[in-house]
């Protein structure tokens, strides 16, 4: 009988930990970081730095605006060859608007329209949540390890394995692979920086790939705020007069 009331009073320390481990909703823990990044609707104002590897650099500012989960326009602002050229997220369907030619031309996610090892679903990237399904989630201390499969066969990759900081809610680290298990790239999440209004997040994100070896590429964010715009703004008919948002 005590051995029965001991065994029974050990269960009553052991069953609650347990429990806490295996309600964590790694779909709630994703929208998180997806918040913790930027705002759902917001613009911001970055630097894209391509370096190759003899240490030449090309460089682009860019403006942004997102709206929602899965719209999103940019604006190149230089180089000067680039100024005015604009492009724009609905969805998994992009475009671009190239003012010599004066008429949206479709593009792919996988495609670079600068070049570099950024490709376009990661320059106009939505929320992760919207293009991932969590499949597994890995407890190691001060990190969680997300496992996301993509929802569909047009988003970009389709696994990234997401190392998540417990304290900040924010990625550290992604790596990205292919439907064939081949590493595509993988990203880094640096620089911490307080942009106001509740928004702290990296300011770097800093990517390689084994497809290009030798190559690197930075994402810069020098601004990012909450804003929202008018729908007509994610229109093929906006794209050339994305500039009056400045």
């Amino acid at each position: 009988m005590r051995y029965l009331m001991s065994l029974m009073l050990g269960l009553l320390f052991v069953v609650p930990v347990t429990y806490a481990a295996e309600t964590i909703d790694g779909k709630a823990l994703l929208q998180k970081v997806d918040r913790n990044l930027e705002p759902e609707s917001y613009e911001s104002y970055r630097k894209l730095v391509n370096i190759e590897p003899d240490g030449k650099k090309k460089e682009f500012v860019i403006y942004s605006i997102k709206n929602g989960r899965d719209k999103m326009v940019t604006l190149f602002l230089s180089p000067a060859n680039d100024k005015g050229r604009s492009t724009l997220r609905l969805g998994d369907n992009m475009w671009s608007y190239i003012p010599n030619i004066g008429r949206p031309i479709r593009i792919t996610s996988l495609q670079s329209i600068t070049g570099g090892v950024f490709n376009n679903a990661d320059i106009m990237r939505v929320d992760y949540t919207e293009e991932y399904d969590v499949i597994s989630m890995v407890d190691q201390d001060s990190t969680w390890l997300l496992t996301l499969k993509a929802k569909t066969k047009s988003v970009a990759y389709d696994q990234l394995k997401m190392t998540v900081d417990k304290t900040l809610t924010l990625p550290t680290k992604i790596e990205a692979y292919a439907r064939s298990g081949m590493l595509i790239k993988t990203l880094y999440f640096k620089d911490l920086k307080d942009f106001g209004n509740g928004i702290k997040r990296p300011a770097t994100i800093e990517t390689d790939s084994p497809l290009y070896k030798g190559y690197r590429s930075l994402m810069m964010y020098d601004g990012l705020k909450n804003r929202k715009v008018a729908a007509e703004v994610f229109s093929l008919g906006y794209m050339s007069r994305i500039g009056e948002l400045r």
